[in-house]
């Protein structure tokens, strides 16, 4: 398998080093349109919505504020590949393409816009996605963890951030390649979650470390493991996938990096701890570690202020998985 590692560093700005008290909800998101039929079914708790249909398999919120988040991130990610979509070495006209896990759906439509001689499919647990798609998008509400529910041939199969998500992997990468044409492309993006700094400044008791830490001891209680992307590699030539290239990326939280492509990354992964860690925290937090709401709400509270401090200057590493099954 050929390895591309990260580079080496990510430059910090220097002027650009003290924590920020004005940093709110107000600088983060932008409101999103979603359509939700009425006649649709979730849950709620904590303050949240959750998906029903195989309730408990996913542990994060699927509501319009998780929703935002998923898009954001979605912008993270093709940002941070300088603004593409996939690295496999596709032709992507006229291709059959699955997105696994596809969320909002915001990925499987930006490719259908881009790419109108393809047909794109997405699955996901939660009906979220909107109605108004691409001629050449449709959504299937669908447990990719089961049997397929329309087991056709791809070109090309898709599946990103997952972490968490998922019971058997190699299960999965083994429907993954029964599912693809001789020949087709897989492509895994994950962050692989364990936070770090090149320059000393987060240390071991840093809250957003520790929440880390605390989502990976969940996960694995429940045998969903919130740190697949090492395996990846692994999984992929154990199934038969060829051709196998693991790429990896610095993702910098903050916005502490001088390079301005890295701090607007950086500004929305900030956020993403900022907003994001009641979701992370809600379900797996109280009912997989048995923590009180009150105990909840202090860590958040010390996760969103760490997020602030732009003396610290946390990266996680992103990587993608290419893979081709042979013919």
């Amino acid at each position: 398998m050929e390895t591309v590692q990260a580079t080496s560093g990510v430059q910090v700005d220097d002027e650009d080093s003290q924590s920020d008290p004005s940093f709110g909800e107000e600088d983060i998101f932008s409101t999103s349109n979603t359509i939700t039929s009425s006649v649709r079914k979730f849950e709620w708790k904590y303050g949240r919505r959750y998906h029903s249909y195989q309730a408990g398999r996913y542990s994060f919120p699927n509501d319009d504020t998780e929703q935002d988040r998923l898009d954001m991130i979605h912008h993270v990610y093709y940002r941070l590949l300088e603004d593409r979509l996939f690295l496999a070495p596709i032709e992507p006209a006229g291709l059959n393409v699955l997105d696994i896990g596809t969320g909002t759906g915001i990925w499987a439509i930006q490719f259908g816009d881009e790419h109108p001689l393809s047909k794109i499919v997405g699955n996901d647990l939660s009906p979220i996605q909107p109605d108004w798609v691409p001629p050449n998008v449709k959504f299937v509400v669908d447990d990719i963890e089961m049997d397929w529910v329309e087991p056709i041939q791809y070109d090309y199969i898709h599946c990103r951030y997952m972490a968490g998500s998922i019971k058997d992997w190699p299960r999965l990468f083994k429907q993954a390649y029964a599912n693809l044409k001789p020949g087709g492309w897989v492509e895994f993006q994950e962050t692989a979650n364990t936070l770090y700094s090149d320059d000393g400044t987060l240390t071991p008791e840093n809250p957003m470390l520790k929440m880390m830490e605390y989502l990976l001891l969940a996960c694995d209680k429940i045998g969903r493991t919130m740190d697949p992307a090492p395996y990846f590699g692994q999984w992929a030539a154990e199934v038969g996938f060829t051709e196998l290239r693991e790429e990896r990326f610095k993702l910098p939280i903050g916005t502490w990096p001088k390079d301005l492509r890295l701090k607007e990354i950086g500004n929305l992964m900030r956020a993403n701890f900022h907003e994001g860690v009641g979701a992370f925290t809600a379900v797996l937090c109280t009912e997989v570690l048995g923590w009180s709401r009150e105990e909840i709400e202090v860590f958040n509270a010390s996760v969103r202020e760490a997020s602030r401090q732009r003396s610290v200057h946390p990266v996680l590493d992103f990587v993608v998985l290419t893979g081709r099954k042979p013919g």
